[in-house]
């Protein structure tokens, strides 16, 4: 199996999308959008910016990068965490709670590795 974006509706209403590896695993998850055209901007937006620098905010006096950047940090349960900041500063996709820094930023790199991956739509919705 390979790497692929799945686009869903969400519970909510709207539209989602989870970056896959090629295990089957969630690397990504998008926010919700209203609409299935913004959904694939969303994935457009990942696939062209996903070679961006990485801004860890867990180094005390961190360099603040210009967007779009991958925010490194630490949640409320102290876990690793990441999301991808596009140039207007919008969050596109954040990763789930890592345990290591170490797994989160290979979180990053496998963002980073699949960003072109194909697009299945689930949503049945045309």
């Amino acid at each position: 199996m390979a790497s692929k974006y799945v686009i869903e509706k969400s519970k909510n209403g709207g539209f989602k999308f989870n970056l896959l590896a090629a295990n089957g695993e969630i690397i990504a998850t998008s926010q919700v959008y209203t609409t299935k055209t913004a959904c694939k901007k969303g994935i457009a937006c990942v696939q062209k910016i996903a070679e961006c620098e990485v801004e860890d905010q867990t180094k005390d006096g961190y360099e603040e990068l210009k967007k779009p950047k991958f925010e490194l940090y630490r949640d409320k349960k102290q876990e690793f965490r990441f999301r991808l900041i596009s140039r207007n500063g919008k969050n596109i996709v954040w990763g789930e709670g890592y345990t290591t820094i170490d797994a989160c930023k290979n979180g990053i790199k496998s963002i980073k590795k699949n960003a072109g991956a194909e697009i299945v739509d689930k949503s049945l919705e045309d």
